[in-house]
Formats: C-alpha cells, structure tokens, sequence
C-alpha cells in the first residue's frame, strides 16, 4: 500500500466572509478544474453529513461526503468512489492574512494499492490540479 499528501494554497485578495461564501457552496465549483458538474446527493447543503457527486470532462464521476465543518474555517470530506485510491481525506481551509486577503490550503491525505510508479504519477496530477484549481479560484475574486 502507498500513501502520500498533497497540500497546496493560494493567497486571494478578498475578505475572510467573501472567501466561505464561495468556498463552502460545496456544489458550486466552477472553479474546479475539469469540473462539468455537481450535485448533492441527499437533503443535507452544508456541514457534515452533506453529500456530493462531482462529474468530469474526462466521464469520471468522483462521490464525497463532507466529514469535518467549521465554518469560515474549513471543511473536510472524503471520496468514496471515483478515485484509484483505497483513501482519500482532503480540507479545504481559511486563514485570515489581512483584512483584505485570505489563504486558501486545500490539503490531502491519500493510500492506494498501486505500483510505485504509478502512485507517483497520481500524485503529481493531483498536485497540478490542486494547482490549477486554486488558480481559477483566485481569479474569480
């Protein structure tokens, strides 16, 4: 089994309340590179226990459960199908730098049962994505 973590983040000139509105609308994710659409998967919008389903240009639709919520803080969830990985745990979090801009971490930790080689090349996509995505984000603002 391999594990490993990806953290990447992003300053963005905007206010802290700007930030979350964006960021926990966990179904608005234009900014999600490849993202075609998403979906919530049962009644609950926000905190822990909501659901969501997001599906990619390349046809892979990608479950999440949000497990962790703190708002204006962070919120975490993990995958539960979609990815080639027996683990996947990720926090997208806010921290205050100025009153007019905010760090943005979106950070994860993941396990796969895969060839090195493989598992290696997984992370350095995700790493681009998590990449290009907090890119998108920030120009939004």
């Amino acid at each position: 089994m391999n594990s490993g973590s990806v953290k990447k983040s992003v300053i963005i000139e905007t206010d802290l309340e700007k930030a979350w509105t964006k960021i926990s609308k966990i179904t608005k994710l234009d900014w999600l590179d490849g993202q075609k659409s998403t979906k919530f998967l049962g009644e609950k919008k926000t905190g822990v226990g909501a659901k969501r389903v997001i599906s990619f240009d390349n046809g892979s639709d990608v479950e999440e459960h949000v497990v962790g919520w703190k708002s204006k803080e962070y919120f975490s969830y993990i995958a539960v199908s979609g990815l080639p990985l027996e683990a996947y745990h990720a926090t997208i979090s806010l921290e205050r730098k100025s009153s007019k801009s905010v760090k943005v971490t979106w950070e994860s930790y993941f396990a796969a049962k895969s060839t090195k080689s493989e598992f290696e090349e997984f992370i350095v996509f995700l790493s681009n994505f998590y990449a290009q995505s907090l890119k998108n984000l920030k120009s939004e603002f």
